[in-house]
């Protein structure tokens, strides 16, 4: 086997161009998501640079939560043309299950500074409950 033919196969799997080989990097659906939850609430923060908030969509069902965009890919001008592209642009659709039931009708959302903030307040039923205990 030639190298050629080992580079062909490998390279998509480690990422080997050329004869060099880079380290492969870990592969995640778009947006990723850093997920903090407490007893009360879940937050979801994602970068979304170069979106506005109108071309963003998060949706609630159960512990569902759905977030959906857009990024429009930049317009060349006249007889430019791409020396590297590196950008990602297109649809994205990616949801999350939750460990608990969401009160939808609060949840928030803000962004700012191409980050997207969701904070999901746990459902009232699903809240841990204290038990008073009564002597006799």
């Amino acid at each position: 086997m030639l190298l050629s033919d080992f580079e062909r196969i490998f390279e998509p799997l480690w990422g080997m161009t050329g004869s060099r080989w880079r380290v492969p990097q870990r592969r995640t659906e778009f947006p990723p998501f850093n997920v903090w939850v407490s007893d009360d609430r879940a937050v979801i923060t994602t970068e979304l640079p170069g979106l506005n908030p109108q071309d963003i969509d998060v949706s609630v069902i159960g512990k569902i939560v759905t977030l959906k965009g857009c990024r429009n890919s930049e317009e060349l001008k006249n007889n430019d043309t791409y020396h590297r592209r590196e950008r990602w642009y297109g649809s994205f659709n990616k949801s999350i299950e939750l460990p608990f039931n969401i009160e939808s009708n609060k949840v928030s959302a803000n962004f700012g500074r191409g980050i997207l903030t969701v904070t999901l307040p746990r459902a009232e039923a699903e809240k841990p409950k204290k038990i008073e205990i009564k002597s006799e």
